[in-house]
């Protein structure tokens, strides 16, 4: 019973921390089209629509979703960190590579995202965050 809950308690930890980094990631994304206006003309609350407008979208259009993406990551990392009490690390690293995996599924529904943008998101945002995460957390519980 003991290993039973063991197992539930971990596995809760994963998907909360997991849900708060997406719900982080969605949060940024909802308010990056107030903060910066989407090109004129254009509505990007579809797929449609973002693909569309990304022909007509400059690198500031980019900030939000990049730090969306690095800080739901860095988020879901420093939380499973935090409240796991082994294999932090391992747990924070599949973190990243969940969210890298909806990345790379961003870029195939999205083909007309420019290619610096794919390459500094994919290579930066993911995997880097969830160990920064890691480390971060690992720090503060010294």
């Amino acid at each position: 019973m003991n290993n039973f809950l063991h197992i539930l308690k971990r596995t809760l930890v994963i998907f909360i921390s997991l849900f708060a980094g997406a719900m982080l990631n969605g949060a940024i994304i909802n308010i990056s089209s107030k903060v910066i206006a989407p090109p004129k003309g254009f509505e990007l609350n579809t797929a449609e629509g973002l693909q569309a407008a990304m022909p007509h979208m400059g690198p500031e259009h980019f900030l939000f979703p990049f730090l969306a993406h690095a800080l739901g990551t860095l988020l879901s990392a420093l939380l499973i960190t935090r409240f796991l009490k082994s294999q932090q690390f391992v747990f924070s690293m599949m973190a990243g590579i969940l969210f890298l995996l909806g990345g790379v599924s961003m870029v195939i529904m999205l083909p007309e995202t420019p290619i610096w943008f794919v390459l500094v998101d994919l290579l930066f945002a993911y995997i880097p965050m969830a160990y920064l995460g890691n480390k971060m957390a690992c720090r503060s519980l010294k």
